[in-house]
C-alpha cells in the first residue's frame, strides 16, 4: 500500500525533454546540490513532476527507486538522455546555471556531486490532460513537498488522474485506498533494483554502495570500474545492490570468467587454472583465502551468501579431475 506521494519543482525543459523520449525506463531527477540522504518518500512511492511559475502544473511522474549521490560524468555514463539533457556538457550546464551566485559555485574543470532522485516507472500526461498543482503547494517552495495519500486527500485524486490519464491504469480497489501499480518496478526497496530498472540504476547504486571503490583492489580510477553481478540477469540473477560488486574492469572480466571466486566469508579464491592459462595472476594467487572484499557500510547492501555460493558453485574454475 502506496502511504506518501512527493511533488518535485521541474525545470520545464527537463520535462519536456523527457516527456518526448518514451523509450527510457528510469531517470535521474537531480538536485544541483547533494543531500546525504532523500527521505521525504520511501522507494516504490510515487514522485510527481510540477513546473515551474507560471505554468504550476502536474504533468506527470514516477516511482522513486533509490536516491544516490553522484558526480556529473557518473550520472551521465549511468542515465544518458535520462537526466534530462542531450549531453553531459549540457548537464553540466544546467547544474552550473543552478549553482550560480549559491554558497556551493562549480569550479573550472570541476566535477561536482549532486543529488539523484532515480525514478522507475516514469509517465507524462497527454496534452491538455495535465493537472493544477496542490492548492496548498505555497510558491515560495523551492525543491517539492510530500504529501500522504490518505483516501479522499486532493494529492491522492490528483495521483491517480494523472497515472490514470497517462498510462490507463486504474488505482482504486474496492475498499477505494490506492494500490500499487502491478509490476517489479514498483516494489523496489532501499537495497535493491529490479531488474525492470535498467543497468544504469544498478550501475549507480552498487558504485555508490562501494564508494567508488574496486571490492578487491581498492582501485579507485572511477572510468576503469563496473558494476559486477554475481548471479548474472542470464541466469535470473536481478540487479539487486546485493548481487552486486563493484569491480576494476579486468577483475571484473576474471569473476565472470570463473578464475577468481568469493566465499560466504568473502574470502577470495583463486582457480588454479589462471596461471595455467594466463601465466599470470600472481597479485590474486597471493591474497588466496584472505578476506579481501572493501563491503559496503550498510548491511544489507553487502554481497549475498547464496548468490556468491551459487557463483563458485557454477562458475569458479575448478581443476578438472
Amino acid at each position: 500500500m502506496l502511504q506518501r506521494a512527493y511533488v518535485g519543482v521541474t525545470d520545464n525543459a527537463w520535462a519536456a525533454f523527457l516527456r518526448a523520449r518514451t523509450d527510457l525506463d528510469v531517470v535521474n531527477f537531480w538536485k544541483p546540490t547533494p543531500a546525504a540522504s532523500f527521505n521525504a518518500i520511501q522507494p516504490g512511492e510515487p514522485f510527481l513532476f510540477k513546473t515551474h511559475a507560471p505554468d504550476n502544473r502536474l504533468v506527470g511522474g514516477g516511482f522513486l527507486l533509490s536516491y544516490r549521490v553522484l558526480t556529473v560524468s557518473e550520472a551521465w555514463e549511468f542515465f544518458g538522455e535520462g537526466n534530462g539533457v542531450a549531453s553531459e556538457a549540457a548537464l553540466r550546464d544546467a547544474i552550473v546555471r543552478h549553482r550560480r551566485d549559491k554558497a556551493e559555485p562549480v569550479r573550472t574543470g570541476e566535477d561536482p556531486l549532486i543529488g539523484c532522485r532515480i525514478l522507475g516507472g516514469v509517465f507524462f500526461a497527454p496534452d491538455g490532460r495535465t493537472l493544477p498543482a496542490p492548492s496548498d503547494f505555497a510558491m515560495n517552495i523551492v525543491s517539492g513537498k510530500s504529501y500522504a495519500l490518505t483516501q479522499g486527500a486532493e494529492i491522492t485524486r490528483a495521483f491517480e488522474m494523472l497515472l490514470g490519464t497517462s498510462t490507463g491504469v486504474r488505482l482504486r480497489d474496492d475498499d477505494g485506498a490506492p494500490t500499487v501499480v502491478p509490476g517489479p518496478v514498483f516494489r523496489s526497496t532501499p537495497d535493491l533494483v529490479w531488474s525492470r530498472a535498467g543497468q544504469g540504476a544498478f550501475r549507480a547504486a552498487v558504485t555508490a554502495a562501494y564508494r567508488r571503490t574496486c571490492a578487491l583492489t581498492g582501485n579507485r580510477i572511477t572510468p576503469a570500474l563496473e558494476a559486477a553481478h554475481i548471479v548474472p540477469v542470464s541466469a535470473d540473477g536481478q540487479n539487486r545492490v546485493d548481487n552486486g560488486l563493484l569491480m576494476r574492469s579486468d577483475v571484473h572480466r576474471l569473476f565472470d570468467l570463473g578464475y577468481i571466486g568469493v566465499d560466504r566469508a568473502y574470502r577470495l579464491h583463486v582457480s588454479p587454472t589462471l596461471r595455467e592459462d594466463t601465466g599470470n595472476g600472481e597479485w590474486f594467487y597471493a591474497r588466496a583465502g584472505e578476506q579481501v572484499l572493501r563491503l559496503p557500510e550498510r548491511k544489507a547492501d553487502r554481497p549475498s551468501g547464496d548468490a556468491l555460493e551459487w557463483h563458485m558453485d557454477t562458475r569458479f574454475r575448478r581443476r578438472a579431475g
